[in-house]
């Protein structure tokens, strides 16, 4: 089983239904105690980075997160959940994220687009791989997956799984040791996405 993290904020039941799909079972984790029994975890999101900190930071569950991670088990940030393992976020104001990853999200520059774009930016989009990564195990540049989200991370190229195109590249799969992110909705994203999170059962 694994722990997907419930901190009131994120469309969960989605992402139940998807891991339940590949046949596997996700226990929602709101004790922070609670994480220590499990050796991997889903820490999705969707709103503002500030809420989503907030909430987590309530009961230590920003602290649980941070210790499950350097121990070495798999975790899984998802969309917010992605945005909050790096370090600052302009998004309302500054706010610290986890630091898990280094780096900092914002805002997309319109003033980079080279033609008129919508933020958020919202439904398919294809990803480019930028190095080997066992998230992505089966999977082809080109790719579609569904996104939805305003802000997007900036970080060394090192930890960058992949980059999406949206006005111009931005992260959209990162990984440091066993910690990944995922921009998009893998529980939106149809088989694709489904061999994701496939993908990190299997790590």
């Amino acid at each position: 089983m694994i722990a997907l993290i419930d901190y009131k904020i994120g469309n969960l039941r989605s992402v139940i239904n998807a891991i339940e799909k590949i046949g596997q079972k996700a226990v929602l984790v709101k004790n922070p105690e609670e994480l220590k029994k499990y050796d991997r975890a889903i820490l999705p999101g969707v709103g503002a980075f500030g809420d989503g900190m907030q909430f987590l930071k309530q009961n230590g569950m920003d602290k649980a997160i941070i210790e499950f991670a350097k121990n070495g088990r798999p975790l899984l940030g998802i969309c917010l959940g992605m945005q909050l393992l790096f370090d600052t976020s302009s998004e309302f104001g500054s706010n610290n994220g986890l630091g898990l990853i280094d780096g900092i999200v914002t805002a997309f520059d319109k003033t980079k687009f080279k033609m008129p774009l919508k933020v958020p930016h919202m439904g398919w989009n294809s990803f480019k791989i930028k190095q080997d990564s066992p998230l992505l195990r089966g999977l082809k540049d080109g790719t579609y997956l569904y996104f939805v989200h305003s802000y997007h991370a900036i970080c060394d190229k090192k930890y960058i799984v992949a980059s999406t195109n949206y006005g111009y590249d931005f992260p959209s799969i990162v990984q440091k040791g066993s910690i990944y992110g995922f921009q998009p909705h893998p529980e939106k994203s149809h088989e694709n996405g489904l061999k994701i999170l496939k993908n990190f059962m299997d790590i």
